[in-house]
């Protein structure tokens, strides 16, 4: 099977010819249509992500496709079942073995394309927002990086839940790309003060922070008093320096999110919030946006698209 994989010593991922893995005791194997990427898929192969494998392996942490074989003990699923996995690697591949407890049945609504880049992304958010800053109707939700893939499904959660929402973002283009998920303002990020705008519309609430660097820095000093902050990633590449006594005066509080850590210690928040998550596409309150669809030849493509930002939405690989 040809598969994206990043050898021992090797400075970038290549095309290469593997074995077909064979599904172990509780897994199954996946014939792969689709792997949505991630940021974090870049910080892996930098070995700078929390939970990057041992080299050699290969990247895509989220997948979509159909259930060609189960391992010993797997009995709630069966051959030909669409699901989505959230495996954390194997992914960019023709074919892989994944942990079963993580595949998700598909609903008739949602192809495959759509399910790969929709677990990671919205589950973040969903989580994020509901689950940790129990976001209220009325509240004002700033959300930073609001046009990449997770910041946009902030948005469009965010508004799903009551929140006014305020997207920032860098560029017309990536402005619009929040407008048309629901956002009710707009902050462009390479014109505009951050911290100027949100006092001018009262503060905020929420803050949905997957930057970091200057931009957490402003955010941060436009907050109300009681504000929540959600740490999400720093994709500016900087990790801010909180000051604890601005926390103190205007009773903050700054929390982070890893989504995929929830399958370690409370793996029922994670599957009540995808549940949750998959009755709401189902019902068409949620439009997921994927900007771009590569075949996998072009993986190293579509990584290079979220390391410049020059994606809205999410980018996933078609296998």
């Amino acid at each position: 099977m040809r598969a994206f994989h990043l050898l021992t010593g090797a400075e970038a991922p290549a095309l290469l010819d593997l074995p077909v893995p064979a599904p172990a005791e509780h897994q199954i194997l996946l014939r792969i249509a689709a792997c949505g990427l991630n940021f974090a898929d870049l910080l892996m192969i930098e070995g700078r992500y929390q939970d990057t494998p041992d080299r050699p392996f290969t990247l895509g942490m989220e997948v979509a496709g159909t259930v060609a074989a189960l391992g010993a003990g797997v009995t709630h699923l069966a051959v030909g079942d669409r699901v989505a996995v959230f495996g954390g690697s194997g992914g960019l591949a023709e074919w892989g073995s994944f942990d079963a407890a993580r595949a998700v049945p598909l609903p008739d609504s949602m192809t495959e394309e759509t399910a790969a880049g929709f677990q990671i992304a919205y589950g973040t958010s969903h989580l994020a927002l509901d689950h940790r800053a129990r976001l209220r109707p009325g509240e004002t939700l700033l959300v930073l990086g609001a046009a990449g893939g997770v910041g946009l499904t902030a948005v469009e959660i965010g508004k799903l839940m009551g929140a006014r929402v305020v997207a920032c973002a860098r560029g017309a283009d990536r402005l619009e790309a929040a407008r048309a998920a629901g956002a009710d303002h707009l902050i462009d990020a390479a014109t505009q003060d951050i911290r100027t705008e949100m006092k001018a519309l009262g503060g905020a609430d929420v803050v949905y922070d997957p930057v970091g660097g200057d931009q957490f820095e402003a955010a941060f000093r436009a907050c109300r008093p009681e504000a929540r902050i959600l740490t999400i990633g720093f994709a500016s590449g900087s990790v801010p320096q909180i000051k604890a006594n601005h926390l103190l005066v205007k009773n903050l509080t700054v929390m982070g999110l890893y989504w995929g850590g929830y399958l370690g210690f409370r793996p029922e928040v994670l599957t009540r919030s995808l549940a949750t998550l998959f009755d709401w596409h189902a019902a068409g309150r949620l439009r997921p946006h994927v900007s771009h669809v590569l075949p996998l030849e072009r993986a190293a493509e579509g990584l290079d698209l979220l390391r410049r930002r020059a994606a809205t939405g999410k980018v996933v690989i078609r296998i």
